[in-house]
């Protein structure tokens, strides 16, 4: 009898549960600490992934490594900047992007010392900034190509983005500017004796982030991918509905209160799902043309990816 109640109870489990025991499915992400990135950090802390069948893991990994891990398999997806994923393509490492996570208002970007009064200033001085292939490199040369300069007009120094504005915040010597995002930023902005943040985003709109997975992950787990997008979609939603909680979960993870991380957001846009669609329908092919444009020139790629890949939107409807 006991035998037979045992069953019956695994039968009526089963019946009135029939997805409590499928398996999630695993997906390791590459991200870093950058302001823009931390929907997916709620998303995880909230349980949002496994409310859409996901087991994820999140890895800080730099940017300038990020692909490697890719390559490796020691990840599949990955968060960072649209001009990111040509270089990576371009080096031989097929990723293709599915969603847009933000765009940068004033969150990327350049202080400098005393008596550097314009961007044409920086010719022959020294400049910290992470290494080619990064967003923080890659908005230097945007930068520095709008007033007519190029990266051999300046030395580059490569910190990292908190290295950078640390390096600032010191006033280390034989750095004249350096290239940082939020909330490093933000450290620089609490200490104008510092620096003076000499241009932004908002001076330059060129950073916008996005995620993307191997062709071979989005092959082999479509409603995977399609889970990843709605799962960051719902993280934006209960930043809407929970505020506080939210910029409390996603501060605690690059150690800020909520209400340091509430005041770093200020300066950049997630973007919802109509964003979203509205921004892949042609601005994202008209930037990345552009970019790809800079990259070359910076000598960052030597040859054009196959730019028709870069992007696969089906994911979301």
């Amino acid at each position: 009898m006991k035998q037979f109640l045992t069953v019956l109870a695994v039968t009526a489990l089963t019946t009135l549960a029939p997805g409590a025991f499928a398996q999630e499915t695993k997906v390791a992400i590459g991200i870093s600490g950058w302001t823009g990135f931390a929907p997916l950090t709620l998303a995880k802390e909230a349980g949002l992934y496994k409310k859409h069948g996901l087991d994820v893991s999140l890895k800080k990994i730099p940017q300038k490594d990020r692909h490697l891990a890719i390559a490796s398999g020691d990840i599949q997806c990955a968060a960072t900047t649209v001009e990111t994923w040509i270089v990576w393509n371009a080096n031989g490492v097929p990723t293709t992007q599915i969603f847009q996570l933000d765009k940068s208002f004033g969150a990327d970007g350049m202080v400098v010392k005393a008596g550097i009064d314009s961007i044409k200033d920086l010719k022959g001085k020294t400049v910290a900034a992470s290494a080619p292939g990064t967003a923080p490199y890659f908005t230097l040369a945007w930068m520095l190509r709008e007033n007519g300069l190029t990266l051999k007009d300046v030395k580059v120094v490569n910190l990292e983005p908190q290295a950078a504005a640390n390096a600032m915040i010191a006033g280390t010597a034989g750095v004249d500017a350096a290239m940082t995002y939020e909330p490093f930023l933000g450290a620089v902005r609490a200490k104008p004796e510092a620096g003076r943040i000499l241009a932004t985003t908002l001076d330059y709109p060129m950073i916008m982030d996005t995620f993307g997975c191997t062709p071979k992950f989005l092959t082999e787990n479509p409603k995977a991918a399609k889970a990843l997008a709605d799962a960051y979609f719902d993280a934006l939603a209960m930043i809407r509905a929970e505020p506080k909680r939210s910029f409390e979960i996603m501060g605690a993870d690059v150690k800020q209160t909520g209400e340091q991380f509430e005041a770093s957001q200020k300066f950049l846009r997630w973007q919802d799902r109509e964003a979203n669609l509205k921004f892949f329908a042609g601005e994202h092919a008209a930037f990345s043309k552009k970019a790809a444009e800079i990259l070359m020139e910076a000598g960052i790629i030597k040859s054009l990816p196959d730019m028709s890949r870069l992007t696969d939107t089906r994911f979301l409807k």
